[in-house]
């Protein structure tokens, strides 16, 4: 073979390898994919719940209103029923009496409910304080809007009289005998107006007072004409007494006398 065609056949040979190699480096390497595994995330471990199925309100009897619930085991109070604990908590507590009103989705708590059988007021009343009725209507209960847990003061409203002279009237006394009560509950019925519709009228407020304040206010219902309850701001609930009509009470005025209440008037006599 010629020189000639040796030499132009490397040539060639040569420009095909450079070609080739050229080639090579420009062509376009597809990314390599990347699989990104999602971290392992631990199961919430659950536990069954009693929760109410329903609104009950303070005084309520439970009966179906309940039911288990699955529940975060993390965020357990101490306070709730749990299944595992009281497989049969729904048929022991039907019958039992609220305390305190309980909602929808909340869970169940003993603390908030009475057993079958036992007195609401006696249950909701705290330990050396006394439940007192007295009758109230719309015109001296605050036009009706006195519900339970509010704060009250006790208004007493008589009539004076003359000196020496008894029944003999010649305008009123007012004065408030008792500050910052609690309203433990009010007798609510249910009657027709005249338009059919149906309305709540509160006949009796029970009131949280201590033995001093029971005997004062047993004492201003002999005297007064009319008592009444003056609703106070919320923001009154920790506000402390400092006063109350105490001299109503026999003995506790001055000593070594006794007050007597006869037809509205009281009367101060030395004692033996």
């Amino acid at each position: 073979m010629p020189v000639s065609r040796l030499i132009v056949l490397g040539v060639a040979v040569a420009a095909a390898g450079g070609a080739g190699l050229v080639a090579k480096k420009l062509a376009v390497t597809p990314p390599q994919r990347v699989v990104v595994s999602a971290p392992h995330q631990p199961a919430i471990k659950l536990k069954q719940v009693l929760v109410m199925t329903d609104d009950v309100p303070i005084g309520g009897v439970l009966s179906s209103q309940m039911r288990w619930q699955s529940w975060p085991a993390d965020g357990l109070n101490d306070g709730f029923i749990m299944r595992d604990r009281e497989p049969d908590a729904i048929s022991k507590l039907k019958g039992s009496v609220l305390r305190a009103p309980m909602y929808k989705g909340e869970p169940v708590r003993v603390s908030k409910l009475v057993g079958q059988g036992k007195n609401l007021m006696a249950s909701i009343l705290p330990k050396g304080m006394r439940a007192v009725a007295t009758q109230i209507s719309a015109e001296t209960s605050a036009g009706g809007f006195i519900l339970p847990n509010d704060r009250v003061d006790v208004i007493m409203t008589r009539r004076a009289s003359k000196t020496g002279v008894q029944n003999s009237a010649t305008g009123y006394i007012t004065e408030t005998i008792l500050h910052n009560i609690r309203v433990l509950a009010i007798d609510q019925t249910i009657q027709e107006d005249e338009q059919g519709k149906k309305t709540k009228v509160g006949t009796t407020a029970t009131l949280e007072l201590t033995p001093e304040q029971a005997e004062i206010i047993t004492v201003a219902q002999q005297m007064a004409d009319k008592l009444t309850l003056a609703l106070r701001s919320v923001a009154d609930d920790q506000q402390k007494v400092t006063s109350e009509a105490d001299y109503l009470v026999s003995g506790r005025g001055r000593r070594g006398t006794v007050r007597m209440v006869k037809a509205g008037d009281v009367t101060e006599v030395q004692a033996r």
